[in-house]
């Protein structure tokens, strides 16, 4: 079996979940079959792996042009492939296109969803209405898609109800319990200014509206001030969005000193440290598919304080691997809290009662417990094979 895996993340490049699961999944699937991976940007040194650029005729033009230009680029290439498995809006042309013209199953899995990042819309302009077009064209279009949680199902099948709740198969996101795992690092955590010997609420993720990190910062006003708020927090969609959270943290340090804002991009063993040093790991997203950093957190033994939403109640079990944080959310798509204030006060109440828990420890042992059981890669690539063998079975 030949599988060509389209993404546009893949190591060395990776700024996002959608990128750690291709990245994961291949190294898995390659140990059954032959998985080509095609993916944006400069060559790569990998065996079978081939990366793609935009034509130069491009290079002035619309971001989601340059996207459908790199997508063309591979489509020649995936001739003689049994199955074609993209990855986001960015990779699903190509294998909507590659579908028609080589005669083989298209496979989407989908991690996030344009139709709840309305947001965008303010950002990109006709890029995000092109964008969704190809989602939508693509979701409708393919033989089968993967969605990562059951919140993630209920998603596609509300933003896309003409499409046929048969084809939407869940697999989980899955996390490498052999790298994440608890590892002292002292001497890491203090070069990026924290100190490991003080409580700490940490939070890391990208500055984006999904993300939810205005709300975090609300919240820790009610922080015991012992607490350190660690930020590990970097690549803003957009000016707008890292100019609030700088005034929020400007306005957060006007009554806090241990307020700790790491901006650079932290290697693997860097975030490890970070995480096994911290109290308890804070998740405030209003839109989360699944939430890989959850699964990170709790392999690393770390309770986790996390909004129920999305698919995150189906990783972080309230109770006994952490707190979730109930929110009621606008129905445009856009995941906005109803009650700002209330889900603040919410969210900062739950820090501070997970904070003096008298159970910290056994949430953490029950947080790494539930990842070694239901979320190892090697029980996920076996699932997806599975996906592929039915949808190339029924595709002929």
């Amino acid at each position: 079996m030949r599988i060509d895996l389209i993404t546009k993340e893949y190591p060395p490049h990776i700024y996002g979940g959608a990128g750690v699961h291709v990245a994961e999944l291949v190294k898995v699937l390659r140990q059954s079959i032959d998985v080509k991976v095609r993916c944006f940007g400069e060559p790569r040194a990998e065996s079978d792996t081939f990366a793609y650029t935009h034509a130069s005729a491009f290079d002035s033009a619309n971001g989601a042009l340059q996207t459908l230009s790199t997508d063309l680029a591979m489509v020649e290439d995936i001739a003689g492939s049994d199955l074609v498995h993209s990855h986001t809006w960015y990779a699903n042309f190509t294998g909507q296109i590659a579908s028609k013209l080589h005669g083989v199953p298209h496979l989407i899995t989908a991690h996030s969803l344009e139709p709840l990042r309305p947001w965008k819309e303010l950002q990109l302009g006709g890029g995000y209405r092109l964008s969704s077009w190809i989602e939508r064209s693509a979701y409708e279009d393919a033989t089968g898609i993967i969605a990562v949680s059951d919140g993630m199902r209920a998603d596609i099948l509300r933003a896309y109800p003409q499409i046929d709740p048969a084809k939407i198969t869940v697999v989980h996101n899955g996390i490498d319990l052999e790298a994440f795992q608890s590892a002292k690092d002292f001497d890491s955590v203090r070069a990026n200014g924290v100190d490991p010997d003080q409580r700490s609420v940490v939070f890391v993720g990208r500055i984006t509206q999904q993300k939810g990190l205005p709300y975090l910062l609300k919240a820790a006003r009610e922080l015991p001030s012992d607490v350190q708020l660690v930020l590990a927090a970097g690549a803003p969609d957009t000016p707008q969005i890292l100019q609030e959270v700088t005034d929020l943290v400007e306005e957060l340090r006007k009554v806090r000193s241990n307020v700790i804002w790491i901006q650079k991009h932290l290697s693997r063993p860097e975030l490890i440290a970070l995480l096994s040093s911290a109290t308890v790991f804070a998740c405030p997203s209003i839109y989360e598919p699944l939430g890989i950093v959850n699964l990170e957190a709790m392999a690393c033994s770390i309770p986790v304080v996390a909004t129920a939403t999305g698919g995150i109640p189906e990783v972080v079990e309230d109770g006994k691997t952490g707190l979730l944080v109930p929110i009621e959310q606008l129905s445009d798509g856009s995941g906005t809290p109803l009650d700002e204030n209330r889900f603040v006060s919410d969210f900062a109440e739950a820090l501070n009662n997970m904070l003096e828990s008298k159970q910290l420890h056994d949430y953490g042992i029950a947080g790494r417990l539930r990842v070694e059981q239901n979320f190892s890669w090697g029980s996920i690539a076996e699932k997806t094979l599975s996906v592929y063998r039915g949808a190339i079975e029924n595709f002929k």
